[in-house]
């Protein structure tokens, strides 16, 4: 039976693994698909036997039905660890327990990029979304980065997606915010740019399905309206 609570220590993208026993450092093997062990991270006495300190960073809670793992992440107090796992190694081993892959998958950042459509007055250009996180509420233009995209790129991708609309950024350096928002421990880090654009709204050509209007607003009121965390913080930098 996998405990309740492990300790998930990562050093420049190694991982500590262990077997059901507790013995490790273990190497998971690419394509292995059907084993009789599986691969762990240890806990915290198993941690201690191994005379590994460590600080910290956050717990991460992952549920599976009725089932509830408590995985602490944790930067170890040691030297680079060669000979500990590769943590891109671990998802293509079936021995690897989910809880481990799982809570690896869920360390990685989610990246967004955003734009602040400014015109020649300061009024800011927000749109009400109508699926997502934020359904029926303004947020700035933006999404999801592709995966092998540039924030800058992926900014102005998504405004012409969403709104009609192709925009030059300015030369400023984007606002750039990082949150974890609850105890699933996925990381979300936002990039957001300053674009200057003095058209009418009745030339955009919105994407309906995804938003419902577009207005133009001041920073404050745009400040007010916003519920994105990260939206919020970039506004922040017009007041």
């Amino acid at each position: 039976m996998h405990p309740s609570e492990v300790v998930h220590l990562e050093h420049d993208g190694k991982v500590l693994l262990v077997d059901e026993r507790g013995n490790g450092p273990l190497q998971p093997v690419k394509g292995r698909f059907e084993t009789d062990v599986y691969l762990r991270f240890p806990t915290r006495a198993e941690v201690e036997a191994m005379g590994i300190e460590f600080e910290e960073k956050y717990l991460l809670c992952l549920r599976y039905g009725g089932a509830e793992f408590n995985v602490v992440k944790a930067y170890p107090k040691i030297a680079w660890p060669h000979d500990w796992a590769w943590k891109d190694a671990c998802a293509a081993d079936n021995a690897v327990h989910p809880v481990a892959r799982d809570a690896i998958y869920r360390s990685i950042h989610r990246l967004v990029s955003k734009v602040m459509v400014c015109d020649e007055s300061g009024h800011v250009l927000m749109a009400k979304v109508e699926r997502g996180h934020f359904r029926g509420f303004w947020t700035l233009p933006g999404g999801y980065m592709d995966h092998d995209e540039h924030p800058a790129v992926g900014c102005v991708r998504e405004t012409l997606e969403e709104l009609g609309l192709t925009i030059v950024l300015d030369d400023i350096e984007p606002v750039i915010t990082q949150n974890i928002f609850n105890d699933e421990g996925i990381s979300f880090v936002s990039f957001t740019y300053r674009s200057t654009w003095s058209g009418d709204l009745d030339e955009l050509t919105l994407q309906t399905e995804e938003i419902s209007e577009a207005a133009w607003f001041t920073p404050q009121d745009a400040f007010n309206q916003a519920v994105s965390h990260f939206d919020r913080e970039a506004l922040r930098s017009l007041l």
